[in-house]
């Protein structure tokens, strides 16, 4: 049975956050990990929580993810064990709010760096808060080599993508559901159903 004790999963899912932030502190075994995130998703759905979309704006990097693979019976899918990012690979994920036309309108970024190369995807990006859904569309690349851009490109049709985008459903796009939203850290399931755990970057 999963617990919702409030106090006991944010404590673990805290326990993360402060591991990626200093050095020698031990990571939770991932099966507590995937049981606080699933009991996070719980309380959020039994006490109909609502999060807005400026507490999403900033900087986060992800700390830990589950895959998903399909059920033998019923043809559902069920989670995968789950696994935390290496600490040399840093992958991020970033919100801004467009405040000057739809405070529920903003860009996402996405990125991965290691050592002196960085990789990252930008887009558009908006947000359903009466259901914490954050659905997305990545259209630029941008590639990075000590701080330099040596690569930029539109993804698909770029402008006219980002334009398109706010009219088209949830359905059509990909998206987050977040379920837990703090100073510290933010979770979501995917549209494909796996989990993802993210810490706040002081950046």
């Amino acid at each position: 049975m999963i617990s919702t004790n409030t106090d006991n999963f944010v404590s673990i899912l805290t326990q993360v956050a402060i591991a990626y932030r200093e050095k020698n502190h031990p990571l939770p075994a991932t099966a507590a990990i995937v049981n606080a995130l699933l009991a996070a998703e719980t309380t959020a759905k039994q006490q109909r929580l609502n999060y807005e979309f400026d507490s999403l704006v900033g900087t986060w990097r992800l700390c830990f993810a589950t895959g998903t693979k399909k059920a033998r019976e019923r043809g559902g899918i069920i989670l995968g064990k789950g696994w935390y990012v290496p600490k040399l690979a840093k992958i991020q994920i970033s919100f801004s709010a467009d405040s000057e036309t739809d405070s529920n309108r903003g860009e996402i970024g996405n990125q991965v760096k290691l050592g002196a190369i960085l990789l990252q995807l930008t887009g558009p990006a908006k947000y359903l808060g009466k259901k914490n859904i954050l659905a997305f569309d990545f259209t630029q690349m941008f590639l990075q080599l000590f701080g330099r851009t040596i690569y930029q490109q539109k993804i698909r049709s770029g402008k006219s993508q980002s334009e398109d985008f706010y009219n088209q459903p949830i359905a059509k796009q990909a998206f987050f559901a977040f379920f837990l939203v703090n100073a510290d850290l933010i979770a979501a399931r995917g549209r494909g159903g796996g989990l993802a755990l993210w810490v706040r970057e002081n950046v």
